[in-house]
């Protein structure tokens, strides 16, 4: 392996966290005998380029610094080949570092942590969800989730968390269960009206949101939360347990695995790390060991 690492910034992140951390995540890195080389990008577009061609040049390891949406990012660069994946989490959410077990908002803790790894060849290979040509690390999701965060991102102001809480309030004011058609690993067509259907690859969103509790990245399979269809008030008292993982246990969720997944519902836009991936109907593969990353 080549001793030059590529530091994957989004200078952005956490309200500028980004930027600070590449500094000591790089020192850390150069302290353990590597180089490193910095791209940023002029847009997520050019970003994407230009990690790709790092890659493409053999670069040692792509290492992301920001949150899941520039760990998403650089998984459009990485997955399906040898180079090793590192994560620097000092995004708002950090939930691929949180189901990897790594540094969360520590990033000199994260450069020491892919210096050993790298040094000692322990990688670790996990897979991803595949939706057409886009991968994914954590949760696809679709639904009540995913129309708050359409009307979050359509909203100028107010900015940062608050401007999702007040898309939630809205949404819930507004709020209805869905008809979803979902076949899972092409079998019977499953037709349920229900709140969200999440696709879990690892286990959180939305920042430590345990909505696939029991996802577990290197099984070669899905675990599907499907939130049934419950009334404003029932959600209410659904939607907080999931920080605990808990709301699993009520009457009105259901948990299925699976390896392959087709949803399909009219008004509902997926969402995979974060990120849009487009209206429904989409197709999810979980692709077993598709990337090397960087992790205990």
């Amino acid at each position: 392996m080549t001793s030059e690492l590529t530091l994957f910034v989004n200078p952005t992140a956490g309200r500028g966290r980004g930027a600070r951390a590449a500094q000591p995540a790089a020192s850390a890195l150069r302290a353990a005998g590597f180089s490193v080389r910095t791209i940023l990008g002029d847009s997520p577009e050019d970003a994407l380029t230009r990690a790709r061609g790092a890659v493409r040049d053999g670069t040692g390891a792509l290492i992301a610094v920001g949150g899941d949406g520039m760990a998403n990012l650089a998984l459009q660069a990485v997955a399906g080949t040898r180079t090793p994946l590192g994560l620097v989490a000092v995004g708002t959410g950090n939930d691929f570092a949180r189901a990897l077990g790594l540094p969360v908002r520590d990033p000199a803790a994260a450069g020491r942590l892919i210096a050993d790894a790298l040094t000692g060849d322990r990688l670790r290979e996990i897979d991803l969800g595949r939706v057409g040509d886009r991968w994914f690390g954590t949760v696809l999701a679709s639904g009540f989730d995913s129309r708050v965060n359409d009307r979050g991102n359509r909203m100028a102001w107010p900015t940062g968390r608050l401007k999702y809480d007040l898309a939630m309030l809205a949404e819930l004011a507004a709020f209805r269960p869905f008809p979803y058609r979902i076949t899972l690993d092409g079998g019977e067509v499953r037709e349920v009206e229900a709140t969200l259907v999440a696709v879990g690859n690892g286990s959180s969103y939305g920042g430590g949101m345990r909505i696939c509790p029991g996802a577990d990245p290197a099984d070669g399979l899905f675990d599907i939360t499907v939130v049934g269809d419950c009334g404003r008030a029932t959600l209410l008292t659904v939607f907080p347990r999931v920080y605990r993982g808990t709301h699993i246990e009520h009457p009105k969720v259901t948990v299925h695995r699976a390896a392959r997944v087709d949803l399909a519902a009219d008004g509902i836009t997926g969402y995979a790390d974060g990120e849009p991936l487009g209206p429904l109907p989409l197709t999810a593969r979980c692709i077993p060991r598709a990337v090397r990353v960087a992790a205990p």
